[in-house]
């Protein structure tokens, strides 16, 4: 359900929770801050931020892709008269 203080650390990078806090807003992390200035981090969030979320990667792998190729007509050469 929630980030372990360690599991914060170890996917931050960070020891201090200020820095902690500046690495989860540049990967996009959403996260809130208690009264005692830890960190609460939901493991769903990071999970889809990471692209880890099953469902998500199964919306990812069903869009189709648009392939524009040059496409090469083959003239006939006019012969002359």
């Amino acid at each position: 359900m929630l980030l372990t203080p360690e599991e914060l650390q170890k996917l931050t990078n960070r020891q201090r929770q200020s820095a902690q806090a500046k690495e989860l807003r540049a990967m996009g992390i959403e996260f809130r801050t208690r009264t005692d200035g830890s960190l609460v981090v939901l493991r769903a969030t990071v999970e889809t931020a990471l692209g880890a979320g099953g469902a998500s990667m199964a919306k990812q792998e069903r869009q189709p892709q648009l392939i524009l190729e040059p496409i090469e007509r083959k003239r006939r050469a006019r012969r002359p008269k």
